[in-house]
């Protein structure tokens, strides 16, 4: 299933699942999105239908920042005239959970909760320790030598 949505002046055809990056958008509660410009929704392969206005697109906002610098660069040639000024676009990551439509409701699955590395043990420290150095070879790189040019009589 996917839907059309509208955002920032922006077609985005989203998942369940998908990341997309849209203007700044202002979040709920909890960081919770709710986009309310469908424009279609797909309910099976081949089925594309117009919804009025019972379609639901909700998403969590996963990022916010700034895209690249792009130069905007103004200049009228023999007239000194040169003006040169940066501009960054602030944007937000949405990650989309829910497409509703119909009664029916398709919901991205859950994202695994990230678990913090283990520390290492001083057991640990001490078995790479008594490791032998000997499995520990560098590569050694043979020099080339130069040759002097040759002198002309």
């Amino acid at each position: 299933m996917y839907a059309v949505i509208r955002s920032g002046g922006k077609q985005y055809r989203v998942a369940p699942g998908d990341v997309i990056r849209v203007e700044t958008v202002g979040t709920g509660t909890d960081g919770q999105v709710e986009f309310k410009d469908v424009l279609a929704v797909s309910a099976s392969a081949g089925e594309i239908v117009r919804p009025a206005s019972e379609a639901r697109v909700v998403g969590e906002v996963v990022e916010q920042g700034r895209g690249a610098k792009i130069l905007v660069f103004h200049y009228k040639r023999k007239k000194q005239y040169k003006k040169l000024r940066g501009h960054r676009q602030s944007y937000s990551a949405v990650r989309i959970t829910e497409i509703a439509y119909d009664g029916q409701s398709f919901k991205a699955p859950e994202l695994p909760k990230k678990e913090p590395k283990a520390k290492k043990t001083a057991v640990a420290a001490e078995v790479k320790a008594a490791a032998p150095k000997a499995a520990k070879k560098k590569a050694v790189k043979k020099t080339a030598t130069k040759k002097s040019p040759a002198k002309k009589k």
